[in-house]
């Protein structure tokens, strides 16, 4: 928290300064994240850990309301940053969009911000979608 408000700080009076500091928070970030980091496969959601699960829909909600992963919570992945407080810290949490895309974007700045326990779908929701159907 302390770090987004300097960042803040430093971006009102020197938007170069804070340029710097956020690319630095990236660049820290890919020196010692592993190439899987962030990422959950379908296959990885058994039904012993889905419940422990929080998972967040970034698309709109109108393709959330046609349907999503159950009793997933839908923040559009644009407003994600602006919503931080709604992302909970204490379970690991799942982004999603179609394709795994934009919700990768979405995750990867969560986890340049510090949230560790945020992660992507790989694959998406179309990714859920061909998993739910080919265990079945």
């Amino acid at each position: 928290m302390m770090r987004r408000l300097v960042l803040a700080i430093a971006m009102l009076g020197n938007p170069v300064l804070a340029q710097n500091d956020a690319l630095g928070a990236m660049q820290d970030y890919a020196d010692f994240a592993t190439y899987d980091a962030g990422i959950i496969r379908p296959a990885q959601i058994t039904q012993d850990i889905f419940p422990s699960l929080y998972f967040i829909d970034t698309r709109q909600a109108s393709d959330f309301e046609q349907g999503t992963i159950p009793g997933a919570v839908n923040i559009e992945w644009r407003a994600i940053f602006g919503d931080v407080d709604a992302i909970p810290t204490g379970q690991k949490v799942v982004l999603f969009c179609d394709t795994g895309v934009l919700s990768a974007q979405a995750a990867f700045g969560l986890r340049v911000s510090g949230l560790e326990n945020v992660l992507v779908l790989q694959s998406g929701f179309q990714g859920w979608l061909a998993h739910v159907d080919a265990s079945q």
